[in-house]
């Protein structure tokens, strides 16, 4: 990322808000990549990275509840996982233009970290978080409402929940369901957390963490249905 006013400006003006503490911004901007190696720059993203998913969360979740009122919780928790996954803030980090301000290591950089879903997706969080910590409340949720609510329209019904739409891709290529199964639980028995793996024919397991086994199964099949999609987008064919 340039150093040039002229630069920083430009994203204050794309995001919306000018930061009291410009320091915070460039904590959000910095990948973890650039810790040692001769780079005395700023802590990491990652613990913003951390709280910018809980303010999109809370408030993604109010504008589907406002607007979908008539809506079971299952079509609002389908909604919800498409417009908060990795791939719609990656599309909301290229709207802005974050990747040409991303700090990171040179390494990464050669890698294609500017074009990284991962990257991309993750930076957004944190200068969701850095916007909330720095502005507020209602600077975070002005800018995620910007970006976010029209999106909302993307999906006239409701998305497929991860564990049907993988059922479906498996169906479709002639494979056996997926197999679930738990691999561990952790926590107190009143405030369990599960650990499940799901297996498809052709594909490396994957492993979902959540508060109930649902939860567990919903992650861990988004997990393996987001590996099979990278792996079509960069030319094979996801097994």
């Amino acid at each position: 990322m340039s150093d040039a006013g002229d630069g920083r400006n430009a994203l204050e003006s794309a995001l919306g808000h000018v930061f009291r503490d410009r320091d915070l911004l460039t904590q959000a901007l910095t990948h973890s990549s650039t810790a040692g190696g001769g780079w005395p720059r700023s802590p990491s993203n990652e613990r913003l990275e951390f709280l910018g998913d809980r303010v999109l969360g809370l408030v993604v979740a109010e504008l589907l509840f406002r607007k979908f009122q008539g809506e079971p919780e299952g079509g609002l928790a389908s909604r919800f996982t498409a417009l908060t996954r990795r791939e719609t803030l990656a599309q909301v980090a290229a709207a802005i233009g974050l990747a040409p301000h991303m700090i990171m290591s040179p390494g990464e950089e050669e890698m294609g970290g500017r074009r990284n879903p991962a990257l991309l997706s993750d930076t957004c969080e944190a200068v969701i978080a850095a916007l909330y910590l720095d502005g507020g409340f209602e600077t975070a949720s002005r800018f995620i409402e910007r970006h976010w609510a029209p999106l909302l329209d993307a999906y006239p019904t409701a998305p497929k929940d991860a564990k049907t739409a993988l059922q479906e891709w498996a169906q479709g290529r002639g494979l056996a369901l997926p197999e679930y199964r738990e691999r561990g639980r952790e926590g107190p028995s009143h405030a369990p957390t599960f650990s499940i793996e799901v297996a498809v024919a052709g594909q490396e397991p994957a492993v979902g963490v959540g508060a109930s086994k649902r939860v567990a199964e919903q992650a861990a099949a988004q997990i393996l249905l987001d590996r099979i999609r990278e792996g079509q987008s960069a030319g094979g064919d996801g097994g």
